[in-house]
């Protein structure tokens, strides 16, 4: 295994799940602009780094945690509207 920040993968499944939901079917965001949302979301989240299978173990078991996702959705949420806001 590798070094990997785990909170990427985190973000990323979050981010597909958030843009499924009623509320943000409409927003069509291009690849370029999902990768901005996640940098953005991800400068503002700590990072999870693991580099063993138990320590990927250890942290999806936080992930079920609901403050790790509400935090998760929170950062994605501003993430989006900046996106939004300042297209590139």
């Amino acid at each position: 295994m590798q070094l990997l920040n785990f909170m990427e993968e985190a973000v990323k499944h979050a981010l597909e799940e958030l843009l499924t939901e009623s509320s943000y079917q409409s927003l069509k965001l291009d690849e370029k602009a999902k990768l901005d949302v996640m940098a953005f979301a991800l400068n503002h989240l700590p990072p999870r780094y693991v580099v063993t299978e138990k320590g990927r173990l250890y942290t999806r078991v936080d992930e079920l945690k609901q403050q790790f996702k509400t935090d998760i959705v929170v950062e994605l949420s501003k993430a989006i509207q900046q996106v939004k806001a300042n297209p590139r």
